[in-house]
């Protein structure tokens, strides 16, 4: 499986001492399926940095994520649920949520983070956030959070400027 990650710079040797922290999945290598977002991200790191960058990977793994080592942690969100609006909510305010080495999920993009921000704000409920969201068809974005899984199942194959 091929992956995306959009910068201002190619990473061809990624690494998790550079991630930030109260990101929507918390502090880890994010990589998406869909090159058109990766080209959305780095088109915003052009804006404000001069430069964009695609860079590829080969996600190396049988065709499905429950085929990687039984050691792997992953937990994989397949719509916007209660579940993960508490999830995102607890990595976004910095607490401390469950370790896992993969998370794959929904992206709190342009449309979502709106009724996110009523939710962080106490003006709507959870109920109500996800009741908006059930109409917006996640983004997908494969968040890894440990060094041992970018090093052993991620292989950068090339990098493009937008």
């Amino acid at each position: 499986m091929i992956l995306y990650h959009g910068s201002y710079t190619a990473i061809e040797k990624p690494n998790l001492a550079f991630s930030r922290e109260k990101t929507d999945f918390g502090k880890g290598f994010y990589l998406t399926a869909l090159e058109d977002q990766a080209v959305r991200w780095a088109e915003r790191f052009k804006e404000e940095r001069g430069t964009g960058v695609v860079s590829a990977y080969t996600f190396l793994h049988r065709p499905a994520v429950e085929t990687l080592s039984d050691d792997v942690r992953v937990l994989e969100f397949n719509t916007h649920s209660q579940q993960w609006l508490r999830f995102v909510t607890d990595c976004r305010l910095g607490k401390t949520v469950p370790e896992y080495d993969i998370v794959i999920g929904g992206v709190a993009n342009d449309k979502v983070i709106q009724t996110l921000q009523l939710y962080f704000r106490n003006i709507i409920s959870a109920r109500e956030a996800i009741k908006r969201l059930r109409y917006n068809k996640p983004n997908f974005q494969y968040c890894f959070q440990t060094q041992a899984v970018i090093d052993a199942y991620i292989k950068f194959t090339e990098a493009r400027e937008t």
